[in-house]
């Protein structure tokens, strides 16, 4: 749920008219960030107050009933075709390119795909980007077995360089000052994926890669390819967060800081 902040920045671009080429999300980033190709301000944040609290959505008895902590069926079913509507014809209208982050279970790698319609094989695939270990089933799309792609690319910018995307803005929700730790978790992971080792060694690794990773994007900020927007201090809040009002509070930090960097990301934007 720091993916609230995400929806705070994204809700105030597109109020203000920013458009991109493309964008590239990785977990909460691909599930909240498609609402931007769809152009649906406020979606992200009025579903998620709407339906915290709702066992269907996430709580430990989806878990138990399901082997998801996130509803399958109800996250990425019946919330966007009946509940919450997710404008499909505006996302596909959008010439926005939206690539999504998965990890490979298998191989321990990322994976990247782009998702042009959002159909059910596309919203599998958004929900294999956010299928977080230990409190969810591994997806399996396309032949491939997939879980959360932060635990093999937090940060994907050399991607998104790799394929022709020369400046970009990245969204953190993270302050610029975290150093990422090893994961505390670890000893449960080589349990429950036990199947997987080249997966649990990816996650053994994770914290070098995010760092490095961070270091990345900042040396890419000094030479002008990229615009970092990151809160300024910790967020505070769980991932999995049912109280609406730190929902709120949170997203709204994501739209004070858009609005603090509006001169800013305009200024960025402004020869491409």
């Amino acid at each position: 749920m720091r993916g609230m902040f995400t929806s705070g920045v994204l809700d105030v671009f597109m109020e203000n008219g920013i458009v991109f080429d493309g964008a590239i999300g990785v977990s909460a980033g691909a599930t909240f960030g498609c609402n931007y190709k769809s152009r649906q301000p406020g979606r992200a944040i009025r579903y998620n107050k709407r339906f915290a609290g709702n066992w269907r959505y996430c709580s430990f008895r989806s878990l138990l009933l399901t082997g998801d902590m996130y509803g399958a069926k109800f996250c990425y079913d019946v919330l966007p075709k009946k509940l919450d509507y997710f404008d499909l014809d505006a996302y596909k209208n959008n010439p926005m390119e939206f690539y999504v982050v998965a990890s490979d279970a298998i191989t321990g790698k990322p994976v990247y795909k782009k998702l042009e319609t959002c159909d059910d094989k596309d919203l599998t695939w958004m929900r294999a980007s956010a299928s977080m270990p230990l409190v969810s089933k591994p997806v399996k799309v396309d032949g491939f077995t997939l879980l959360d792609g932060g635990m093999t690319d937090s940060i994907p910018l050399e991607y998104f360089q790799s394929i022709g995307y020369e400046k970009n803005i990245v969204i953190l929700t993270q302050p610029r000052s975290f150093i990422k730790k090893p994961n505390k978790m670890l000893g449960l992971m080589k349990l429950f994926l036990r199947k997987y080792p080249a997966l649990v060694n990816a996650m053994a690794k994770r914290h070098e890669m995010y760092n490095k990773e961070t270091e990345y994007i900042f040396n890419e900020e000094k030479k002008g390819s990229c615009l970092v927007l990151a809160p300024e201090t910790s967020l505070g809040i769980s991932r999995t967060e049912k109280n609406p009002d730190e929902l709120e509070r949170v997203y709204m930090e994501g739209r004070r800081t858009a609005e603090r960097a509006l001169p800013k990301v305009k200024e960025f934007l402004k020869d491409i």
